[in-house]
């Protein structure tokens, strides 16, 4: 099983997003951070989850198929909109998010408190502090 937290920052500023991305397997950590497209926090939270699990995928160099993993978001949007399979306003990043779920054998999605989420979120911040 591979655990991936997953965490965005941005800049109310700039519009400037940047993810965190945390892979744990076998009690090895991979800590990894991201630049993402300019826009709002829950856009960002979206494109950070498709670049956690791309990095996972990129890990796995094809073996996904044959993975659980246990995806931690602390965006409630991200977590509730996989659940539902659906989200008014984020309707296409859910579909991409989905559609790279299934290259997994299977992920299962938990919403936890931002407090729970630090090893992503400051890798967040990190990868931010480093676009300004």
């Amino acid at each position: 099983m591979y655990t991936l937290y997953t965490d965005a920052a941005t800049n109310v500023d700039t519009q400037r997003s940047a993810a965190g991305i945390l892979i744990i397997h076998a009690g090895n950590q991979q800590q990894l951070h991201a630049q993402l497209p300019n826009g709002d926090n829950h856009h960002a939270e979206f494109y950070a989850a498709l670049a956690g699990f791309n990095a996972l995928l990129e890990t796995l160099n094809g073996t996904a198929k044959n993975v659980t993993v246990q995806y931690f978001t602390d965006s409630k949007i991200v977590a509730e909109s996989v659940e539902k399979r659906y989200a008014k306003h984020y309707q296409e990043l859910v579909d991409q998010l989905l559609a790279k779920q299934t290259q997994f054998g299977l992920v299962i999605t938990q919403w936890l408190p931002e407090k729970q989420n630090q090893g992503a979120h400051n890798l967040a911040q990190q990868a931010l502090h480093e676009t300004n």
